[in-house]
């Protein structure tokens, strides 16, 4: 036992075939370990290495990249190729060579992202068709993904038709070409509309090369406008301007033709280089003024829809495609500058006259007034002169009031024939636009359709009584409502007024007679057909100034001829001379004016 203690360990000793039951000597371990790392690649961590795909399933992809372990991959980072095999070469990025369990850690998403912009680059350089994942919608198109780089696909670069649900694509892989690229912010932008219009464009050839003005083709209506329809002619787009899809007026392209609909349309015209044909759909039915009755003529009434409105008239459809206009001058005996609207609105149903009928230009005109009498072919046996009524006001003039006593039916009341006794100046003091006003009938102007009118003509005329009133010479008391440059306004009784000029409103003392003040005037003049009074104030002691001096020149003469004078009454008050005879029937004359107001 002694002697085993002593006998030291073998250095090289293998313990694994010893402990296989293979006794027999080998190479050294390093020796061993050396060739057997000279059989494996050399990779480093965070380097990029192409692998093979040995393995996959739903979940994860195995990679083999010649290293001593496999490498194993989540399938969410391959979505993007839906056509991926076992045996296809696939680039990985080395994260770790060894994890806590002995595990190589790869990753396909960051190799891709790693090499995705010279690869982004290099492909818009060489135009080259690559394949994307549609990761999600935003706004304006979708979010692809593209080696690893999020690059934006505009919604109009989907497809060379319209698309009308963009989440349809969400979660396909589509071929793309690259065709913007923004260096700065690494933007990225994609087509696939790129890699199909050259073949139509191909295709849009040949077939415009078969077209021929008034060809009937058979097309799909591919898209609706406010403008107008697309037409897909089996390649190629044709547009059918609203105006061509109906006879009548169309508001809405949608009233007529719906997505997706098969419709034949005619070739009106198109455009070699531009590649533009424009189409019609109501040029396959006859037009509707050819299918217009032939007996109707002017003078027949017709009755339609409102379909246009303008300030000058409205456009009335008595059957789809022919329609005729009735003027506003048409809508309405009346000679007011109105609307049209207010008279009617779109879509009113409205019966009418045929004024004038062109079939060739085809063109109609329609009025609506003459479905009403001409309010003027009896005028004077409707409204004689001397005839009273009711008007309503409809404008002012400095030099009177417009009104009209029926629909069509317009006069004028002169400015000088709204009072007797007002001065008005303008006719908003009289009345107010809107208002009723009593009118009797002066005069009838049949030619021009415009009736002169009065309203003070409805009453007496004042003025015969005045002239037996303020006599010349009578004294009456007066207030002055008004001063002007050239003199004052003086109220007197029963509502006249009267006119002083500035040397007549000198009072006894020398002073000028003020606003409101309430004097005795006399009238020095009386004028009935202008109906004008000039008073005077100063006349009334200037008067009697002279009086006295001429009645004491008088006794002095007769005390030297020794001539006894006869006394005489002296009357204090003018106004007892007039022809009223005596203050009850002056005052019987007040109460009856008041009454009359």
């Amino acid at each position: 036992m002694a002697e085993l203690k002593n006998v030291a360990p073998l250095a090289d000793f293998d313990w694994n075939a010893y402990e296989s039951g293979d006794t027999q000597v080998n190479e050294s371990r390093e020796a061993q370990e050396k060739a057997y790392e000279g059989s494996l690649n050399k990779v480093n961590d965070h380097e990029v290495v192409d692998g093979t795909v040995i393995a996959m399933n739903k979940r994860e992809v195995v990679v083999n990249i010649g290293f001593k372990s496999d490498g194993i991959i989540p399938m969410s980072e391959f979505r993007y190729n839906p056509d991926l095999k076992v045996g296809d070469k696939v680039e990985v990025y080395i994260e770790n060579q060894e994890d806590k369990k002995g595990q190589l850690i790869l990753s396909h998403k960051k190799a891709r992202a790693t090499r995705s912009w010279d690869r982004v680059n290099e492909a818009l350089e060489n135009e080259e068709i690559i394949k994307g994942y549609i990761k999600c919608r935003t706004k304006g198109g979708m979010i692809v993904d593209v080696f690893g780089i999020e690059a934006f696909l505009p919604g109009s670069q989907i497809d060379v038709k319209p698309i009308r649900d963009y989440d349809v694509f969400v979660g396909k892989t589509m071929e793309f070409k690259v065709v913007k690229i923004n260096q700065e912010f690494k933007n990225v932008v994609v087509s696939h509309k790129a890699l199909i219009e050259a073949e139509l464009e191909q295709q849009k050839k040949e077939i415009i090369s078969k077209l021929e003005k008034g060809q009937v083709l058979e097309g799909t209506v591919k898209n609706i406008t406010s403008y107008g329809v697309f037409i897909d002619l089996g390649g190629v787009d044709g547009l059918i301007h609203i105006t061509d899809l109906s006879w009548g007026r169309v508001s809405d392209p949608k009233e007529v033709v719906q997505l997706d609909q098969k419709i034949n349309v005619v070739i009106l015209d198109f455009d070699d280089e531009k590649k533009r044909i424009a189409l019609g759909l109501k040029q396959l039915t006859p037009h509707p003024w050819d299918a217009l009755d032939p007996n109707l003529k002017v003078g027949d009434k017709v009755k339609g829809k409102v379909v246009v409105m303008a300030d000058y008239g409205a456009f009335i459809e008595i059957a789809p495609g022919v329609e005729g206009l009735i003027h506003v001058s048409e809508m309405s005996w009346s000679q007011h500058l109105r609307s049209a609207q207010d008279f009617m609105k779109v879509g009113d149903e409205v019966e009418a006259v045929i004024l004038t009928l062109d079939r060739e230009e085809r063109k109609m005109s329609l009025g609506i007034k003459q479905l009403k009498a001409d309010p003027w072919e009896n005028i004077e046996e409707k409204y004689p002169v001397g005839s009273k009524h009711t008007a309503k006001v409809r404008n002012f003039t400095n030099f009177g009031v417009f009104v009209e006593i029926e629909e069509g039916v317009d006069g004028l009341i002169h400015i000088s024939d709204l009072s007797w006794t007002k001065k008005i100046k303008h006719p908003s003091e009289f009345t107010q636009i809107g208002a009723e006003i009593e009118v009797q009938v002066l005069e009838i102007d049949k030619e021009n359709r415009r009736l002169s009118l009065g309203h003070k003509q409805l009453e007496e005329n004042p003025w015969d009584v005045f002239e037996t009133v303020f006599t010349v010479n009578s004294i009456h008391e007066g207030t002055i409502v008004e001063m002007l440059d050239k003199g004052a306004v003086i109220q007197l009784e029963y509502g006249v007024e009267g006119f002083a000029t500035p040397k007549h409103l000198v009072k006894e003392d020398g002073s000028q007679a003020q606003l409101n003040e309430k004097l005795q005037f006399k009238v020095i003049e009386f004028n009935k057909e202008s109906k004008r009074i000039i008073l005077s104030h100063s006349r009334i002691y200037e008067d009697a100034q002279r009086a006295e001096a001429k009645e004491a020149k008088k006794n002095t003469s007769n005390a030297k001829k020794g001539v006894k004078k006869e006394e005489a009454p002296i009357i204090q008050n003018q106004a007892a001379a007039t022809t009223l005879g005596d203050i009850d029937a002056l005052a019987a004359l007040k109460a009856q004016m008041e009454k009359g107001e």
